[in-house]
């Protein structure tokens, strides 16, 4: 009996901090979610809000006692920390390949690959080869890039994957944590959605699955390694591969702008059997 009542003394504890968090970062979230929609979508006001999660979980570590540093810091098993890198990068490609395949964008001229060329610097360093250009972009934004990128998906992951799930984990079962924090952490974005969607409720949807399914792979990363790392990276690698490489190789065909891009029908439905795979993975290894 007095076993029983421990233990629903800590979940209740345990939703208790769950609250307290999700208040925490929709407050801090709040002025930056106006600026981004009301005043302009700038680096600055987007930087800030990734980096809202962070405060939110250090504020509520602060209040429950805890200390900062009882967070998985260390890198752990360097094999999530490749992995994290490798699968964003290969259901990025996949999703591009498909969608060249069944002629739903088109591979880029010589015109367009200049004209990237010219927003990454690249003119004038060299041949002006469009095979060069390619190469020499996707090394920088694959590395750089990524590099960059991690210091504002740090900011979201030390408080998603960092500390939100470990305390779902208290009181669901993977499944259900893969699934809770990827709904909150797709509800988060949703002025951002609102903002830049041109067809709202589709783009919704989309943006919900491959948030969601992402949510089940980093979260199978994240108790595997038991580092905050591998999530971090993960997230970096997915955004710069989705954002910053692929679209500029891709020519849009008038009629199938909604299978393109990170809100794109296919990039949810690559997502989305990646996260079945790594569900079933978890389950099996009663993870």
């Amino acid at each position: 009996m007095k076993q029983m009542t421990k233990e629903l003394s800590k979940r209740k504890e345990a939703w208790k901090t769950i609250l307290i968090f999700l208040t925490i970062v929709t407050v801090i979230s709040t002025p930056f979610h106006y600026a981004i929609v009301n005043l302009y979508p700038s680096r600055i006001y987007v930087g800030a809000l990734m980096w809202c999660p962070a405060i939110a979980a250090i504020i509520t570590m602060k209040l429950k006692g805890r200390s900062v540093s009882s967070l998985n810091w260390g890198w752990g098993n360097w094999k999530y920390i490749r992995l994290s890198y490798f699968v964003p990068t290969l259901y990025v490609i996949i999703t591009y390949i498909l969608i060249w395949l069944f002629g739903l964008g088109g591979l880029p001229n010589e015109e367009i690959i200049l004209e990237w060329a010219k927003e990454l610097g690249l003119v004038g360093i060299g041949t002006l080869n469009p095979i060069f250009i390619v190469i020499i972009a996707v090394i920088l934004l694959g590395t750089i890039g990524v590099i960059r990128a991690m210091a504002t998906t740090l900011g979201e992951e030390i408080g998603w994957r960092g500390f939100f799930i470990y305390e779902l984990r208290k009181v669901l079962s993977f499944t259900n944590v893969s699934l809770f924090s990827g709904f909150i952490w797709a509800f988060w974005h949703w002025p951002i959605l609102l903002y830049y969607s041109k067809n709202v409720t589709l783009e919704f949807i989309t943006f919900f699955v491959f948030v969601i399914s992402m949510s089940f792979i980093m979260t199978y990363y994240t108790f595997k390694s038991k580092s905050l790392w591998p999530a971090v990276i993960f997230h970096a690698v997915s955004n710069v591969y989705i954002q910053k490489i692929f679209p500029p190789l891709t020519t849009k065909i008038e009629g199938s702008e909604h299978w393109l891009g990170e809100n794109g029908i296919m990039f949810a439905i690559v997502t989305f059997v990646f996260g079945i795979y790594y569900w079933r993975k978890a389950v099996k290894e009663n993870l």
